[in-house]
Order: structure tokens, then C-alpha cells, then sequence
């Protein structure tokens, strides 16, 4: 029975995923701050801990008898990074330090690392492969890169691979609505109203229920597939207009407004994923579109509770709370 060991767990992504991994047979062990509340629903095969990753011992403790590690947890967005940047620097960076030690320690396998594609910062273009040179604009990426080098330069047998996801989108059951496609439905749900700020930017995006299924396939996959690989992990590249412009079509209520402001944000790139499609076989099945209908039917089911306010759904909204 393969033991799967995740930082993180209990978070947008985790939520998604360990149920996931719990139906699919494997045994896993959540291994969580948990300051944004806990969601997952308890199953025999699943083990949850409360812990901190710069506790490096209790770490090196809780991941012993795991054969797969995957490295979710960190201060996750740009604003909750730059509320307290030494304390992002602590997890984001340092904390990382000890998740490898962790794992080698315990001589997991495989560590699968979970980057961002906000490592490539601005590029003109047409496509992002993952030899593209990284130019981070921001503390939050720059550390994101600078794991990567982390681990590239570690002294292990052990088999890693770097996953550098677009800009996630739809429901989870510990639900962000501080990213892109879900901000602007909750808008558009709530006030009739949808901010634009910029709106030529371009994002890349892949549905949820795509990315939990990325995971499933680096954990899956042979070592001669994934080993020492970085893999782009996105799916369709559109305008910040053109998400505001999906997320009317869907809901299809015309009496919603757009309201364009200037912004200071200009990342913008278009990633390519053909690698991950080329080595391991993956096509995506689920669209923006899907993504804002999983979120118009969380929140007419009543799944969303006080959507705009609720520091739940808004990483940095809590990190104000937690500092």
C-alpha cells in the first residue's frame, strides 16, 4: 500500500485532492497548519496532523513510513506574501529546507514539489516551455524558483519532479476566491458587477478537477518518466476580458456590468503544457467554463456562505487575522 505524505493538505488544492487519492486506495497523511480551517471528512485511511513545517522535527517525525511526499503548503499568493514577507520567507523558503530534509530523512521515494507558473514572470512569447528562463517579479515567485534550484542542486537518490501549475480555478471544498476565474464569478454572482483591473493580461488556467488529475499521474508514472523533470500544468491561456467576458456567457444573466479600472499587475504569459501531454499522456477534460459552473452551482446550493466577506474564501483576509 503506497503511504502519500502532503504539506499542505487541508488547503485549495488538498481539499480537492485527498479525497481523491483516499478513493483511489491510497493511504494518506495530511500534514497541515490548518489556520484556514479544516474541510476534509475523516476515512480510515487518512492521518491528520497539525503541524508547522519549520517545526523541523515534528516534520522529520510525522513523514516517517511515507512513500511519496507532495509539497503543497506555503504562504500562496502575492498580497498574503507581502503582509509579513520574513514571515512568508520562514515558510515559503526556509520551511522548504526541512520538507527535503524530511523526506530524505525518511527515504521517501518520490517528492513531488508544486511550483508556479509565476516563475516566468512577463514573456512576449507565443509560448512558455519549461526551459524558458525564469524572471520572477515578485518574492513569492522568486522563492518558488529558488526551491526549485533547492532541490535540483540536493545531494539524493530520491526521485523528484517539479510541477509548475497555471492559475487554478473552480469549486473545492476549502474554497480561494481571491483567483482570477473564481473572483470574478463570485463578483458577477453577488453584485451583478464584474471588476476588470487591466483585462489584457493573459493567464493561464486549468480546472481543478485537471489538476488534481496531474497529481494523480506524477504519483503514478514511472521514474524514468518523471524524474528530474519540470512539467507545465495549464490549459487555456486567456485575457482577464475574456474570463469576464466566460463567466457572463455562463451564469447568462445580462443585466451583469463590466467595470475596467488600470491595474499595476502586468504579468502576463501564455504557458505551454505539451510536455506533460508528450511524456505522460495527459489531456485535460474540464474547461474555464466547467470551473465557473462548479462555482455558480457551490453557490446557488448555498456552499458559499457570504461570499465577498468571509475571510475563509480570501487568503489574505485571514493572514491579517492570524498577524
Amino acid at each position: 500500500m503506497v503511504k502519500i505524505f502532503i504539506t499542505g493538505g487541508a488547503g485549495y488544492v488538498g481539499s480537492a485532492l485527498v479525497p481523491r487519492l483516499l478513493e483511489k486506495g491510497y493511504d494518506v497523511v495530511v500534514y497541515d497548519w490548518y489556520i484556514y480551517g479544516n474541510v476534509l471528512s475523516s476515512h480510515p485511511r487518512l492521518t491528520e496532523i497539525k503541524g508547522d513545517i519549520r517545526d523541523r522535527e515534528k516534520l522529520i517525525q510525522s513523514v516517517k513510513g511515507c512513500d511519496i511526499l507532495i509539497h503543497l503548503a506555503c504562504i500562496s499568493n502575492d498580497p498574503s506574501y507581502e503582509l509579513d514577507p520574513d514571515l512568508g520567507k520562514s515558510i515559503n523558503h526556509d520551511g522548504f529546507y526541512n520538507v527535503l530534509d524530511a523526506a530524505r530523512e525518511n527515504n521517501v521515494r518520490r517528492f513531488i514539489y508544486a511550483s508556479s507558473s509565476s516563475v516566468y514572470g512577463v514573456k512576449s512569447e507565443p509560448n512558455v516551455i519549461e526551459t524558458a528562463s525564469l524572471e520572477p517579479l515578485t518574492d513569492y515567485s522568486t522563492f518558488k524558483a529558488e526551491c526549485e534550484r533547492i532541490l535540483q542542486d540536493a545531494k539524493t537518490d530520491m526521485e523528484w519532479v517539479i510541477v509548475r501549475p497555471a492559475t487554478i480555478c473552480g469549486y473545492a471544498p476549502r474554497l480561494r476566491l481571491d483567483l482570477s476565474v473564481n473572483i470574478l464569478t463570485i463578483h458577477a454572482l453577488i453584485h451583478k458587477k464584474i471588476k476588470i483591473f487591466g483585462g489584457d493580461q493573459l493567464r493561464p488556467n486549468i480546472n481543478m478537477n485537471d489538476m488534481v488529475r496531474v497529481y494523480e499521474l506524477l504519483i503514478e508514472a514511472p521514474s524514468e518518466k518523471i524524474n528530474h523533470q519540470i512539467f507545465n500544468a495549464g490549459y487555456q491561456n486567456l485575457s482577464i476580458q475574456k474570463i469576464a467576458e466566460l463567466v457572463k456567457s455562463v451564469i447568462n444573466d445580462p443585466s451583469i456590468q463590466f467595470e475596467v479600472t488600470p491595474t499595476n499587475d502586468h504579468r502576463s504569459y501564455h504557458i505551454n503544457s505539451d510536455k506533460v501531454k508528450k511524456v505522460l499522456g495527459f489531456e485535460t477534460k474540464y474547461t474555464v467554463e466547467d470551473a465557473i459552473r462548479s462555482l455558480v452551482d457551490a453557490y446557488n446550493h448555498g456552499l458559499i456562505v457570504d461570499g465577498m466577506n468571509n475571510p475563509l474564501y480570501y487568503n489574505i483576509k485571514t493572514m491579517q487575522k492570524l498577524i
